[in-house]
């Protein structure tokens, strides 16, 4: 599909809606930095985002959130993600390039910044001009949400009723998705289908290194050091036959 093809059709132009309050807080909160009111305690940094309250949150937060749709928010590269099956619950992504880490794939919140301008010819992202792959017109959530008021659409074409129970807080994973080992230059190219293979090595199927054993660990390596810590005693003979 060209390029040409994305927003062009028979429809008209409607004034432009305001932009809900969690949309627009979603792309401009900050996220994984430590929470004020809970300073003393560890894992608090904010990475939900409470789509009643429009705020960032940390974990120990949640609780004050008994019955709010709240909506986990994942770092990689130095850069806010969303998994692309929870976004789609709220807004149209089509056209917003996706990229797999961990078996899963996640949408960019915000564009990356770019450590030198694009320069040739190339499938260009439609706002900020990152280099994307084709089908994609936009490098993340906000780039297509710029674009399509800047168009002067109306953004309840691109929003969904969504359920507050597919966002309640036990559907949440204890996973945090941090690669920033795995890149070497963000301004290549990368295949969006797999970003944890962009140095040539291959990924363990848990999406990691293998895990290492602890020394010491288990049962059989505490008895071996037991024996060897045991006194030398008189030497034992078998009977002579």
């Amino acid at each position: 599909m060209g390029r040409g093809a994305y927003g062009e059709g028979n429809r008209v132009a409607a004034p432009t809606a305001a932009m809900p309050g969690w949309l627009g807080g979603l792309v401009e909160e900050s996220f994984f930095v430590g929470c004020g009111a809970h300073e003393s305690r560890k894992k608090n940094e904010k990475n939900i985002f409470c789509l009643d309250c429009c705020t960032s949150i940390c974990p120990h937060c949640a609780a004050a959130h008994p019955s709010h749709p709240l909506l986990q928010v994942r770092r990689y590269v130095y850069n806010d993600v969303v998994r692309l099956d929870d976004l789609e619950k709220l807004i149209d992504c089509s056209y917003v390039q996706p990229y797999t880490i961990n078996s899963a794939k996640v949408v960019f919140l915000k564009p990356r910044p770019q450590s030198r301008p694009f320069k040739g010819s190339g499938n260009i992202c439609l706002t900020c001009d990152r280099i994307l792959q084709e089908p994609f017109h936009f490098c993340s959530l906000s780039c297509k949400v710029d674009h399509v008021l800047l168009r002067g659409d109306d953004l309840s074409s691109i929003l969904f009723r969504f359920s507050e129970s597919d966002f309640a807080f036990p559907h949440f994973e204890n996973l945090r998705m941090d690669g920033s080992d795995l890149l070497e230059d963000d301004d290549d190219p990368v295949a969006p289908e797999d970003l944890t293979q962009h140095r040539g090595g291959s990924a363990s199927s848990n999406g990691g290194a293998p895990k290492k054993k602890k020394s010491g660990a288990g049962f059989f390596p505490q008895i071996v050091l037991s024996l060897s810590n045991r006194r030398k005693g008189a030497p034992h003979r078998s009977p002579l036959s």
